[in-house]
């Protein structure tokens, strides 16, 4: 049988797949070779993006301005000392010695434009000779980069939520300062008690200092309290405020009404106030955890005047309560109750006021970021003004992730829907990135890896902050839709 046709005039099959020969796998084991030619590699390719905001921001002008370094250095300026600090708190390496994993990374030595760091003892005695005030001073100047960050990331809160909370450091050493005072996870022992304040909305670290370990005073918190009512951009114009029994005091209320802010404090357990509570109409509590719920006006003594007092109340459970039994004080316990009380001047239902505390339990989790990822907790001195700056040193590793994330937003985030990314898992996604600086024609530049899943967001990132510019007194918006 004979066919009559054209040979190879049949239409050929569609194309299924992409056609592209699929590479074979990287077959490595043991026998496979290593050499140690690589140059200019680094696993911080992430720390570009930080270079880009502070320079773009003039970071360097503000800490040489008012950062006072009175020692003359010759291996690196004052301000490289700091950056190099601040960067090595960045990556994660809490101690000075541990810097010398990195003396010769060509991505941290080109931002700090040096050939290598010095070595560990260089560093201590730069850190060693700053003055006891240079804590305010790095304190003021993340207040100037905080009003620049939001002029260009176009955040433009007008509501601002302050959380302000105590944290102890148990220390081994024979740090001055050190007290033997209110520490559960390591009773007896000597330790600190920093105070902070961060911005709910935002995370950032607002204000705060190194304390020794003894309990704050009413003049101490409403000083601490009046700095971070300055720290707050000239656009906020109300301030809501929330803090825990440590911060009940007069002191803490006169300086929340003085700058017109709204608060809730949690109330220390008196005498006179367990009777106000024996005494108050209480009522059942279907919005809360509670089983009842009450209210009333109370003067507590010293105080200036009376204020609200809202509480919940627990009731024990059968075995709980023993026929008899003295009523005990601490925990804000009876022989029958559990109580929970506040002082405020919300004028929201119990309900209400009680969820809007609540929401303060995000600030501990930045307390524990900034101990655990930010070296906060890390003092590396016996020197207590040595350690404070070092405080500060640490906050402000801590506040640049806020700050980039600021920028690396989404258009459409507001305050409600605004992630936060803890700076563990930033330098997951962000600054452990693998990078090879190349130089050519007089050029240096920076190679990152095809396979890198986060480049969408890092080039947006990257457009975005070096589109900042220059507006007037101010800088321009590089992010579309304002944060509010």
């Amino acid at each position: 049988m004979v066919t009559n046709r054209i040979q190879h005039s049949d239409k050929k099959a569609v194309k299924q797949g992409s056609g592209a020969v699929a590479p074979e796998p990287n077959k490595i084991g043991a026998s496979t070779p290593i050499d140690f030619s690589g140059k200019n590699l680094t696993p911080y390719g992430g720390l570009l993006p930080v270079a880009t905001m502070l320079e773009k921001l003039g970071f360097q002008a503000l800490m040489e301005e008012a950062v006072m370094v009175k020692r003359l250095t010759k291996v690196m300026s004052g301000y490289q000392f700091l950056l190099a600090m601040v960067l090595g708190l960045y990556i994660g390496f809490s101690r000075l010695n541990q810097l010398r994993f990195v003396a010769r990374d060509p991505m941290l030595t080109g931002v700090l434009k040096i050939v290598r760091l010095p070595p560990q003892c260089t560093l201590w005695r730069f850190l060693a000779a700053l003055h006891g005030s240079v804590a305010q001073q790095i304190l003021w100047v993340q207040g100037q980069m905080r009003r620049r960050v939001w002029e260009a990331a176009n955040v433009k809160l007008k509501t601002a939520t302050l959380d302000t909370d105590t944290t102890v450091h148990t220390l081994y050493g024979q740090q001055m300062g050190a007290r033997k005072s209110y520490n559960p996870k390591n009773k007896g022992k000597k330790s600190y008690q920093p105070i902070l304040t961060f911005l709910a909305e935002t995370r950032e670290y607002l204000a705060g200092e190194l304390r020794n370990g003894d309990r704050p005073t009413g003049d101490q918190i409403a000083r601490h309290l009046r700095s971070a009512f300055q720290s707050l951009p000239a656009g906020v114009e109300k301030i809501f405020a929330r803090a825990d029994s440590g911060f009940y005091c007069w002191g803490a209320v006169e300086a929340y009404q003085k700058a017109g802010c709204r608060f809730i404090v949690v109330a220390r357990k008196t005498s006179r106030l367990v009777e106000e509570l024996n005494q108050a109409q209480w009522k059942p509590s279907p919005k809360t955890d509670g089983d009842a719920e009450c209210e009333f006006r109370y003067q507590p003594d010293g105080w200036g005047q009376a204020f609200r007092f809202v509480a919940l109340r627990y009731e024990k459970k059968a075995d709980e309560v023993e026929a008899g039994e003295a009523e005990q004080y601490q925990l804000f316990e009876t022989s029958r109750y559990t109580y929970r009380v506040f002082v405020t001047d919300l004028e929201e239902p119990i309900d209400l006021a009680v969820w809007f505390y609540n929401q303060r339990a995000g600030a501990e989790n930045l307390i524990k970021e900034a101990n655990n990822d930010a070296g906060l907790a890390a003092h590396p001195s016996k020197r207590f003004d040595v350690n404070g700056n070092h405080f500060q040193l640490a906050m402000l590793a801590y506040n640049l992730n806020c700050w980039l994330m600021l920028f690396n937003r989404e258009t459409s985030a507001d305050t409600d829907t605004l992630r936060h990314t803890t700076l563990a898992t930033a330098r997951l996604r962000f600054l452990f990135v693998a990078a090879k600086i190349w130089r050519h024609a007089g050029r240096t530049g920076v190679s990152y890896s095809d396979h890198y899943e986060e480049r969408g967001l890092f080039q947006q990132l990257m457009d975005r902050l070096r589109a900042i510019a220059g507006r007037g007194p101010g800088f321009g918006p590089v992010v579309a839709a304002a944060l509010t």
